[in-house]
Order: C-alpha cells, then sequence, then structure tokens
C-alpha cells in the first residue's frame, strides 16, 4: 500500500511539473474531496475508523490572496472505559478561510490557511453523562497546502489543519476539573479545485516564463554598451544596466541597450532584455513611481524629433504595463534632442544620445 502511495505522489509530482501554471489575477473555482479527521488532545483514545468528505467554493482575489467557504461532514470516533465503549461523532462543520499562496505562479503552490466557523456535533455513548448529544461550537482552524496544477482549470489539493473548538464537549468527554476548556481535532484532505471562470490573466506570472519569442535574439555586446558607458555616460548618473533600485540622491537611471529602429518607436530585439529587467525591478518596489523620459539626437528637426521621442517613451511604458507594471505608477514624455549625454558629432554620441531614461519622483 505504501508502495502504491508513493507511486501515485511521485506520479501526480512529475505530472504537475509537465504543466505550465496558468493563473488570473482573480478567480472562481470549486472544490471537492474527501476528509480524514481525527480527535486530538480530547479525554478519550482516538481511533482511526473516521472518515470524511468536503464541498468549497473560493475567490482569489490576488495571485497570492484567496477567500474559501467550505462544508464538511466528518465521522469521528474515539474509545474510553473498561469494557471499551466508543463514543461516535458525526459533525457537520462550515468554515470561511483566507489563503495566502506562497508561490503562485509555480506548477507546485505551497499556501497557508487560517480562519474558523462552526461545527454541529451528533454524538452517542458519550463517556461524560450530561454532556448534550447535538449541539453547535466555533470553530477556530489553521494549516497548509499544496495545489498541484494538473491543467488549466484543475488542481489537485492536498491540506492539512488544526481545528481547535470553542468548549470541551466536543468529544463527549468531560476531564476531571475540566469546565468550559477546549478540545480539537485535525483534518488531511485531498481533493480536486476546479476553476470555473477567470478574470484577466496574470501579469505578475508572465515575469516567470521568460523572454517572449518576439525578444529572442542574438547574443548582446554587453562589451559594446560598457564601453558606450564608460565613454560618453557620467557614472553619477547611470546605475549599470538597470536591474537594481537607484539609491543615490540623483535618481536618474539611463537604460543602456534600449535602442530602436532608425526613425521609428519599434525597440530592436536587443532592448527587451534590459526592459525584463527594469520591468521585474518595478515590481520589487511598488513604491517607486517614474517619469519615462525619450530622448533623441540632433538629427532632423526638433519639432520632429520632440514627437518621436514621445512615441518612444510610449512604447516604453506600454511594454511595462504589459508586463504588469500599474499605469498610475507611470508617465511618458519626450525631450526630443535637448539634453544630450554624449557628443552628437560621432555615430556612437547620437546612439548614446538616442536612449530611455527613468527619473525617480
Amino acid at each position: 500500500m505504501k508502495k502504491i502511495i508513493t507511486i501515485l505522489i511521485l506520479f501526480v509530482f512529475f505530472a504537475a511539473q509537465s504543466v505550465d501554471a496558468q493563473l488570473a489575477k482573480n478567480s472562481w473555482a470549486v472544490g471537492a474531496g474527501f476528509d480524514y479527521p481525527r480527535f486530538v488532545n480530547s479525554n478519550i483514545t482516538a481511533t482511526s475508523a473516521n472518515y470524511g468528505a468536503y464541498l468549497s467554493i473560493q475567490r482569489n482575489f490576488t495571485e497570492h490572496v484567496g477567500l474559501r467557504l467550505s462544508g464538511a461532514y466528518l465521522h469521528l470516533e474515539g474509545e474510553w472505559g473498561a469494557p471499551v465503549t466508543t463514543t461516535v461523532n458525526n459533525t457537520i462543520a462550515g468554515n470561511l478561510n483566507l489563503l495566502y499562496y506562497l508561490v503562485p505562479c509555480e506548477p507546485v503552490s505551497p499556501y497557508f490557511n487560517v480562519g474558523g466557523g462552526v461545527a454541529y456535533r451528533m454524538l452517542s455513548d458519550q463517556a461524560t453523562p450530561g454532556v448534550e448529544d447535538n449541539a453547535a461550537s466555533g470553530v477556530f482552524n489553521a494549516g497548509m497546502g499544496i495545489e498541484w496544477h494538473l491543467g488549466n482549470d484543475f488542481k489537485l489539493v492536498t491540506e492539512g489543519n488544526y481545528n481547535l473548538v470553542a468548549n470541551s464537549e466536543f468529544d463527549g468527554a468531560l476531564g476531571v476539573g475540566e469546565i468550559n476548556g477546549k478540545d480539537s481535532y485535525m483534518t488531511a484532505k485531498i481533493g480536486v479545485l476546479y476553476y470555473f471562470s477567470k478574470g484577466e490573466p496574470s501579469k505578475y506570472c508572465k515575469l516567470y516564463s521568460g523572454l517572449s519569442v518576439e525578444q529572442k535574439s542574438a547574443p548582446i555586446d554587453y562589451a559594446r554598451i560598457e564601453e558606450i558607458v564608460q565613454r560618453y555616460i557620467p557614472k553619477e548618473v547611470v546605475k549599470e544596466v538597470v536591474v537594481e533600485k537607484p539609491v543615490k540622491e540623483e535618481k536618474r537611471w539611463v537604460l543602456v541597450g534600449v535602442n530602436f529602429e532608425f526613425n521609428s518607436a519599434k525597440l530592436t530585439p536587443e532592448s527587451y532584455p534590459i526592459l525584463f529587467d527594469a520591468a521585474k525591478t518595478l515590481l520589487a518596489n511598488p513604491e517607486l513611481k517614474v517619469e519615462i523620459q525619450g530622448y533623441t539626437d540632433n538629427i532632423g528637426s526638433e519639432q520632429y524629433n520632440k514627437k518621436l521621442s514621445q512615441m518612444r517613451a510610449d512604447a516604453v511604458m506600454k511594454y511595462l504595463i504589459a508586463k504588469g507594471v500599474s499605469a498610475d505608477r507611470l508617465t511618458a514624455v519626450g525631450y526630443g534632442e535637448s539634453n544630450p549625454i554624449a557628443d552628437n558629432k560621432t555615430a556612437e554620441g547620437r546612439a548614446a544620445n538616442r536612449r530611455i531614461e527613468f527619473k525617480v519622483k
């Protein structure tokens, strides 16, 4: 039996690894499965003749946070006395739980849950005379689980919970001097979750999937970029190739390597890795708001260059929004040929001046 369970777990694990995690920014799901409940810290001896089942409906508000309403039927047994008598507890429970996913974009996604609800017990052969057969009690519960992605809409759920009952009569037995104490029980569950409604696909998770097809290109000549940085761009302005939050008082980033096709606002292939790092930096620092500044060289009229630089700044802004950066954190402004950082008399100088800068607000 243990070998079968091990093989099943390994099968589910490798199946989950082979499926891309499809996540939406908000979604609805229904779930169903089996529960294994067991008395814990009770005044009777817990047995293994327990079983249960559950139904749930769940709303995920963000990639990390969800709310779940569930109902369950639980059959628990415990032994006491000599000769041995078995107390049977048939419980109907309802719970509302807050869920927090640690790594929501992964195909194997662990989470924590915490919440509470009501448990209505139906006892027989209780150990302490006078304990009510049928009664409702408040329950606090906490636990953790794992969602295993089996497809775009289906997940396997495994979860363990500790449940604390608000009185000491849940197991049908009162200990010596025990009044208004607390009984508890644990549950282990396995089931299936089906996402029947999904909102906008998660842009946040796209950062985990690497670059898109259009972003693949020949290797980037970082040596040449470094040479341009050292020759033309003041060290107090540049923060390498925008992979960190700026820490200097002069909060400007020069996105070295972000280039455009000639006389166009279309980004060249080598620009995408730089912008990809910039998007990760902004998502990791949600308090930052930036002005995206577009610049050109001095070839052409000043009016035309200002229009072109605005189009280029807008193109960068659209890319960042597509990667999940909130639009209200970004503004795009074209400054044309003003504020050159290199000599427009040389080809390399003009290339350095055709740039994008971030100014932190």
